[in-house]
């Protein structure tokens, strides 16, 4: 095998116990494997590469890594969301849901985002997508495509087929309900296992399989109680999206007399295999103790919870209880140092103060603390012994402003772009900001023409039929109305 050193200013080394920062630093792999970290190896080496004055550091996890072409953008001060057609309404219900792009397209969009998540230092991802605008949810065959796209691009991914068996919808009243639907739920379910069972450890185990299930709020009992019994025999991580609003919390208190996490120790879903998404709306002390004593980790999504006006309380609390802490993205932009940025303000402001989480507790989430959640102490840490998956970020940029602690610079200054190269199991997957194999401009065209067909289908789900060019109002309004009848595309100048 090929042995590689890589040099930098500063490195960051794991100690065995914690993450330590060596100054002209040096790290060594051969294959899949680091072999050294430090400073003078004295080893033969084929291929030295020098990246100067940059940080080197373990890639990042995001285990709420978006996996779609984001819609949240059209929400945002866009006013009430029933009336834009995000949600199903009862009348898309009774003409038959129906599927938004065509099969390459779906396809598509997992390596738009998959690029994404490899331009901004995310190395392993647990994709999430919306089920809004699809028939239903995933498939089998789609994700065996989905897998190969992972494979071609060298993302670390865990994948499986989102499954669920309920869907919100609007009455023409204004007032929620949920459609059920057991047997597309349980059918769900044994293709999440199939897949499993052909995919896990595919592409030299770059894929491996996961349980995911869409959120609390559209599994029904009998779902879920299977999907726990599932989990004991497969031994998989288990992402499970809960706590993210008031109305699940009410929803399920009423169905079932218990908070969700409540609910979810109850059907033995709460283990060290559990990884959920988001935990905001909780009981309390009980709930979060719940969490401790089932080892079950809490994916942290800072940014796009802020944009609605919503936040942990708090990073700091939790942590000082014993819950182990991973970050995802959940929303655009796929860039995991914004949201450690967002994550450590937004803290100190609920905990009205800085005693109780500092940056470091940020940069452990989306390394260590993400690595824990998968059960895995291979990821998430450069030593000898653990996965070569690398990153190094630049810290020339002017942006970056004059160094002193080049992690704090990149953590209140930085930007998902500002990295540079990035290494997979050994494999260089991003050279000089570049995706290999990846045509950005024709990636970026593709991604804009799916996104006109997205935006145009909000029409069909909207109460009324509505035309889709009067649901979606720009921050500030068009001159003229230029606007109404050319593509997005046509007013670009970058397209």
């Amino acid at each position: 095998m090929k042995r590689i050193g890589l040099r930098a200013s500063c490195v960051v080394g794991f100690d065995g116990t914690r993450h330590v920062l060596w100054r002209d630093g040096e790290v060594v792999f051969a294959g899949a494997r680091i072999e050294f970290v430090g400073r003078g190896y004295a080893g033969p080496v084929d291929q030295w590469i020098d990246h100067g004055n940059a940080l080197i550091g373990p890639g990042f996890i995001d285990l709420d890594a978006l996996g779609d072409l984001d819609s949240t953008v059209l929400t945002l001060d866009n006013g009430d969301e029933r009336a834009m057609g995000r949600m199903w309404s009862s009348e898309y219900l009774a003409n038959g849901p129906r599927e938004t792009y065509s099969v390459d397209e779906e396809v598509f969009k997992y390596r738009y985002a998959f690029t994404q998540l490899i331009r901004n230092g995310i190395t392993t991802a647990m994709p999430i997508t919306s089920m809004y605008y699809r028939q239903w949810a995933e498939t089998y065959d789609e994700f065996a495509a989905v897998a190969a796209v992972a494979g071609e691009l060298g993302l670390r991914t865990y994948l499986g087929p989102c499954y669920m068996s309920g869907m919100a919808y609007w009455r023409a009243d204004g007032s929620l309900a949920h459609h059920w639907d057991e047997h597309r739920g349980l059918a769900g379910l044994a293709a999440a296992e199939r897949f499993f069972k052909d995919f896990d450890g595919a592409h030299h185990g770059l894929i491996r399989g996961a349980l995911l299930p869409d959120r609390i709020q559209t599994c029904t009992p009998t779902l879920l109680r299977r999907t726990a019994d599932l989990n004991r025999e497969l031994q998989a991580p288990l992402r499970l999206h809960c706590c993210q609003s008031p109305g699940e919390y009410r929803m399920v208190q009423r169905l079932h007399g218990v908070s969700p996490l409540n609910w979810l120790e109850q059907l033995d879903l709460l283990t060290p295999r559990s990884v959920l998404p988001h935990g905001i709306y909780t009981s309390g002390a009980d709930d979060l103790q719940r969490l401790v004593d089932g080892e079950a980790s809490l994916v942290h999504c800072p940014v796009v919870f802020a944009r609605d006006g919503e936040a942990l309380n708090s990073l700091g609390r939790y942590r000082a209880m014993g819950i182990n802490f991973a970050l995802g993205t959940d929303t655009w932009p796929a860039d995991l140092l914004e949201n450690m940025r967002h994550g450590l303000n937004i803290a100190r402001l609920m905990e009205g103060g800085s005693a109780l989480t500092s940056s470091l507790d940020l940069y452990n989430a989306a390394t260590l603390g993400g690595a824990k959640a998968l059960g895995r102490d291979d990821l998430g840490r450069l030593a000898p012994g653990a996965k070569a998956d690398i990153t190094v970020f630049s810290l020339r940029g002017l942006h970056l402003g004059p160094l002193f602690d080049p992690l704090k610079n990149l953590l209140l200054a930085g930007r998902g772009d500002d990295c540079i190269a990035s290494y997979i199991d050994g494999r260089c997957v991003m050279h000089d900001g570049q995706v290999s194999g990846v045509d950005y401009p024709a990636l970026q065209r593709q991604a804009q023409r799916q996104y006109e067909k997205l935006m145009r289908s909000h029409s069909d789900r909207a109460l009324g039929r509505p035309d889709w060019k009067t649901l979606f109002q720009p921050a500030i309004p068009f001159a003229d109305d230029y606007s109404a009848d050319a593509p997005l595309s046509a007013i670009d100048p970058l397209l």
